[in-house]
């Protein structure tokens, strides 16, 4: 199986830890979030980033409105193409099957 692309690497944001601009813009929260790890295949929040709040592409924090701009991404729209059926779209779908996260 072919390693899956996270978002930072997908939009080359620069805001992944050591990143050209994480000291001057931060850190984005999806690049560190270690309770996502492995969802949809990624590192870190790297392929749910629509649920993670304050990323760089919108910075909104309210995760509905958050989600609504994000099916309209790029990288959204590869990572449903990717994982197909088995995508893990919001958080409640893991706290009904934590098996659904795809480490590969």
């Amino acid at each position: 199986m072919r390693k899956r692309v996270n978002c930072w690497e997908f939009k080359d944001c620069g805001r992944e830890p050591g990143g050209r601009k994480a000291e001057t813009e931060g850190v984005c929260p999806a690049t560190i979030d270690q309770e996502f790890d492995g969802v949809n295949g990624g590192q870190a929040a790297g392929r749910f980033c629509w649920m993670i709040e304050n990323t760089s592409c919108n910075n909104l924090n309210i995760i509905a409105f958050k989600f609504i701009k994000c099916t309209e991404c790029k990288f959204y729209q590869l990572v449903e193409e990717e994982e197909n059926r088995n995508l893990v779209l919001t958080k409640w779908d893991l706290g009904r099957d934590r098996s659904r996260i795809n480490s590969g």
